[in-house]
């Protein structure tokens, strides 16, 4: 796993250098490695500005520095060209990332970005943070025009009754994303921000 990963498993690959996510949790994997002699990093991922932050810095650790600026060119370029204008009235979307309790994501969240480069605005954009729990009740409130999903077809909370307070959900306007674009930042945010793109204006037109 990314988090609390396996060290044994780690260990016995005899890496020249472990690169952890920085989690409470990671902390004490790199602390245990360093132990035992294998140099651990802990970066953080959060944020589009991280894709060519990283790619230099492991560009400069590896020896490749001049593939990581070429990643870093062909990364901003398409991101560029993958952005639209934001408009007058962008619509709203709700991103439900757990609904037991309810979590959404917030204005430090990389899914918030993506929906602002597609054109859209995340119905809690007001929300500092990347993620935070919420009510049936805020998220009803709030009225979004569309719901964004990771899942295939018709989530399963969409079927319950406290649910149904939501119209966005009541009338199954949903916005799908299941590719691991859309749960990490890397080379492949453009294509995630066009597939938005593409979802947005057919749901739009249907």
């Amino acid at each position: 796993d990314g988090i609390d990963p396996n060290l044994e498993t780690i260990v016995a690959t005899h890496p020249d250098l472990v690169i952890l996510y920085h989690s409470g949790q990671n902390g004490r994997a790199a602390e245990r490695l360093r132990a035992l002699g294998i140099p651990a990093l802990r970066v953080r991922s959060d944020r589009l500005a991280d894709v060519p932050r990283l790619a230099t810095l492991f560009g400069r650790l590896t020896g490749h520095q001049d593939s990581a600026a070429a990643v870093v060119t062909r990364f901003e370029r398409e991101l560029a060209d993958a952005t639209v204008p934001p408009p007058a009235r962008p619509p709203t979307v709700f991103i439900l990332v757990w609904d037991e309790p309810p979590m959404t994501v917030g204005a430090g969240s990389y899914l918030s970005e993506l929906l602002a480069r597609a054109g859209a605005r995340n119905a809690f954009a007001d929300l500092p943070a990347s993620s935070g729990q919420i009510s049936v009740e805020a998220a009803a409130a709030r009225n979004p025009d569309f719901v964004f999903t990771t899942s295939e077809g018709i989530p399963a909370f969409a079927g319950r009754p406290e649910w149904q307070v939501v119209p966005a959900i009541r009338e199954r306007r949903f916005l799908h994303g299941a590719g691991s674009e859309f749960s990490r930042p890397g080379p492949r945010a453009p294509a995630a921000i066009r597939e938005l793109r593409a979802a947005l204006t057919a749901a739009a037109h249907p």
